[in-house]
């Protein structure tokens, strides 16, 4: 990371793996700026914008120093948010807004709360299962699962169960080969089909629960059956742990990942099956929009921030809200600066972003009443494109 100033890749999306793994680890990057930027001269001098996802070659003096005066200003402006990023986002209004970290390890973790998360609302627990030959046993995901959960203390720590396939695969599982794997055979349809395979991580996190928030979150689910089935086995991993005279929790929350617009549209009966919502908007939104989140042909159609979205969000909450549970969302909205104050009109309970972007996201939450955001969101919902709905936040945006 320390040896990486940036980087630039001709494919991939704004919500692909390689995109959010840059911005955990705060580096700057712009990705699918297509093949033109394979033919740029290793001599020439580029300047990289990952905010405004520019690259520029071989600009002129005048534009260098432009350039170098914008990184002091952001750079400045970075480092007075991130002094106040360990106070509580408090709306003009006075309402609390919980903001928690998107995280795949234990180094995450530590950065996370270096920036001032207040929890974990999305722990991908892929980093145990990626990059060996065979699968992690109960035991080391146990000693890694401690490890994050003493480290986050009491504060709530919400744990995605395996998410694999997709742009994801393991050596030792035979996925096969798909034509579209994000339409495929991947996360909780993989575990329910290898239920053993699937218990020995739900029983490591049983087993990890005593004395900390956790929290159990399945991805990809569709129907209601595969909710039940995912519950079914999860009260049989907890059988099976207690029949070993090992204690657990008493009480673990219950969630299922938003992602696909099956369950949006279902809402009202899936909050019915569980205790919390996580709408994941870099996949509902690629499943709305029928656009490949890796492919940047299609990425302008990949902005969440589009009115097909933000309705289902609002229906999402609406529904969930109504049976008493609560939701957060884990997607790169939660983190998007133009999303920020829409969210918060709409009212989202919690925001699980990555560690980098939460001092920027506090800054944001508490120069918005959320009477004033609920006004935004209300007319944006009408608008009828992402672009429409950027410009009139940044309009409306309070300096």
């Amino acid at each position: 990371k320390n040896l990486v100033l940036g980087f630039c890749t001709a494919e991939g999306g704004p919500t692909s793996h390689t995109a959010i793994i840059a911005k955990a680890l705060d580096i700057p990057a712009v990705v699918g700026a297509g093949s033109g930027v394979l033919d740029v001269s290793s001599s020439s001098l580029i300047l990289l914008d990952g905010q405004k996802g520019e690259i520029i070659v071989d600009p002129d003096e005048a534009f260098q120093l432009e350039f170098a005066e914008r990184k002091r200003e952001h750079e400045t402006r970075s480092s007075e948010e991130l002094e106040n990023a360990f106070n509580t986002a408090v709306t003009l209004d006075g309402f609390e807004i919980e903001i928690v970290a998107n995280v795949g390890n234990l180094q995450d973790a530590q950065m996370a709360l270096d920036r001032g998360a207040e929890g974990i609302g999305l722990l991908r627990t892929e980093f145990l299962y990626l990059d060996r030959a065979t699968a992690p046993d109960e035991e080391e995901q146990l000693t890694a699962y401690d490890q994050i959960l003493d480290l986050m203390g009491e504060r709530p720590v919400v744990v995605r169960t395996l998410d694999v396939g997709g742009d994801k695969e393991l050596p030792y599982l035979d996925l096969g080969q798909e034509a579209n794997p994000f339409l495929g055979w991947r996360a909780i349809r993989m575990c329910l089909d290898q239920p053993d395979f699937f218990k020995i991580q739900l029983r490591a996190l049983l087993r990890s629960s005593p004395g900390h928030d956790l929290r159990i979150m399945f991805p990809m689910i569709a129907t209601l059956e595969e909710v039940r089935s995912a519950k079914a086995l999860l009260n049989e991993s907890r059988d099976e742990v207690c029949a070993g005279g090992v204690a657990i929790a008493e009480s673990i929350q219950l969630g299922i990942m938003v992602e696909i617009p099956s369950v949006a549209v279902l809402a009202d009966q899936f909050a019915k099956e569980v205790d919390f919502f996580s709408i994941g908007t870099n996949d509902l939104t690629q499943y709305t929009m029928a656009a490949e989140r890796t492919n940047e042909k299609v990425a302008h159609l990949g902005d969440a921030c589009h009115p097909a979205v933000l309705r289902q969000i609002r229906s999402v909450l609406l529904a969930a809200h109504g049976e008493g549970i609560w939701v957060g969302l884990c997607g790169e909205l939660a983190g998007d600066p133009d999303a920020i104050p829409v969210l918060l009109g709409l009212g989202l309970d919690e925001f699980s972003m990555a560690p980098t972007s939460i001092p920027r996201a506090k800054t944001i939450l508490r120069r918005w009443s959320k009477a004033e955001a609920a006004k935004l969101a209300e007319d944006v919902l009408d608008y009828d494109s992402a672009e429409d709905v950027r410009e009139r936040v940044q309009k409306t945006q309070p300096k």
